[in-house]
């Protein structure tokens, strides 16, 4: 069967269960069973063909070949010809619209994490309504981003006294992590991590210029939120200016066991660097991507802040750092570090919401990782991070007692990753939406930014 005719048998039983798909607050049926479906599982290298997956209050109950469907859910058959996986996660997002929510979805986003600077609304009331399903979106983690220097970002904390108050504060207003920036002073950034450790808020974040990143790692920050963190706090010494020379390849093996020894997670951003690179005097790059249809989903307020990029009078050249930060990673990757994909969308000009995500898998694919290797940043290694640092309902793979994140597509994603791109379906919080659903999500965004737009 054609993926277009398992499109049409899917919307068909959707249509048939009396579900509405298009609306965010729409109550979820009893239980929903995939029937036919091959499951990559992502719990390790393999595919199960011709299974029945049944989902009832956001759960994965069972999966397998002949399980017994509940009375009353809502069907979706695959045909044996389409592949259910687990939803993917952007690691490092500073979106904080509904409509950016509405495009991650409609992508097979189900999970992002926010990297800080979001205003308070979006924490206090758009965070809680998308994470209960009443909003279009992926569920969202949040973290509180602090500096020590006006001249950079972040709420500015200059004590450790401040740093133990805005731990709590934090944690008060429902953050999950502490976002640390490159002003910190080492005396708050110490008293930052034993307040996250013992209020449980664990830091993630930049390479802090006077700490340095061994030191981080050492004292218990678990997320290095750029790969090239390392060029700026590890590779290059303390008191020399950053250039665009890459270190020696001789050094690589350094960075991979510094993650190693501490267990820290790396996010693998190479379509971020990449963009970065590309628009340095170039901002014909940016009126490229802005061409684009898909650009049609980009905040107008977006769309100016890239045409405004501050990225078009630098004059650094990193195609060579560039390549390196590719061996970089496909090196932690063969040494067993743990990598989780990651775009900053949009705050970097050319990382639209969703698409880039997919633009950074293929990335990884290009620097070498394999297939299972690439999806497994976008899926299990998430989950298992969010599982060891915040705990909460496990996410990243379709096994049973897992949160119902996932992507129904026409082809196996391990044998090309552009299937995921083009969903037949997303589940996210329980609710199951078809293709058509997802374009009114989309064309819902598109319109809403047409008027905004419009003279």
């Amino acid at each position: 069967m054609h993926s277009r005719d398992v499109l049409f048998s899917v919307a068909v039983a959707c249509a048939a269960s009396g579900a509405s798909l298009a609306h965010g607050d729409t109550p979820a049926p009893p239980a929903t069973a995939f029937v036919h479906v091959n499951v990559v599982p992502m719990d390790r290298e393999r595919v199960l063909r011709d299974q029945t997956v049944i989902v009832a209050d956001g759960r994965i109950v069972s999966v397998g070949g002949n399980a017994a469907i509940p009375k009353d859910a809502e069907i979706v058959d695959g045909h044996g010809s389409a592949w259910l996986s687990p939803g993917l996660t952007d690691m490092h997002t500073h979106s904080e619209s509904r409509q950016d929510l509405a495009v991650y979805l409609a992508q097979g986003v189900t999970t992002v994490l926010h990297m800080g600077g979001a205003r308070a609304g979006f924490v206090d009331k758009t965070v809680p309504a998308v994470n209960r399903g009443a909003i279009p979106g992926p569920h969202v983690y949040a973290s509180f981003l602090v500096d020590g220097n006006t001249d950079y970002n972040g709420f500015v904390i200059r004590t450790p006294d401040e740093a133990r108050a805005i731990v709590g504060l934090a944690k008060t207003n429902g953050y999950d992590f502490m976002k640390v920036y490159v002003g910190l002073a080492p005396d708050v950034f110490d008293a930052l991590a034993a307040e996250g450790r013992r209020q449980g808020l664990p830091l993630v974040g930049h390479g802090v210029t006077a700490v340095r990143l061994e030191r981080q790692l050492a004292e218990g920050q678990v997320l290095v939120a750029h790969a090239e963190e390392f060029f700026y706090t590890f590779f290059t010494p303390r008191g020399v200016e950053e250039t665009d020379v890459p270190p020696p390849e001789s050094r690589i093996p350094e960075a991979v066991a510094l993650a190693k020894t501490y267990g820290a997670t790396a996010t693998a951003d190479l379509s971020t660097y990449a963009a970065i690179a590309h628009q340095i005097r170039h901002p014909e790059f940016i009126a490229s991507i802005l061409a684009k249809p898909e650009a049609g989903l980009l905040s107008p307020n977006d769309r100016l802040a890239w045409q405004a990029s501050g990225y078009f009078a630098k004059t650094a050249r990193l195609d060579a750092k560039l390549a390196f930060l590719g061996k970089l990673v496909k090196a932690m990757a063969d040494g067993g570090v743990e990598l989780v994909a990651g775009t900053d969308a949009p705050a970097v000009p050319g990382m639209l919401p969703g698409f880039s995500l997919h633009d950074d898998l293929d990335a990884l694919e290009a620097a070498g990782l394999t297939r299972f290797e690439v999806l497994t940043s976008a899926t299990r290694s998430p989950g298992a991070f969010i599982a060891r640092t915040k705990g909460g309902d496990p996410f990243g793979v379709v096994a049973p007692g897992y949160r119902a994140d996932l992507v129904l597509s026409a082809g196996n994603p391990l044998d090309s990753l552009a299937t995921l791109r083009a969903p037949l379906g997303v589940m996210a919080h329980g609710q199951w939406r078809d293709a058509a659903a997802l374009k009114g999500l989309t064309d819902g965004v598109r319109d809403a930014y047409r008027r905004a737009s419009a003279p």
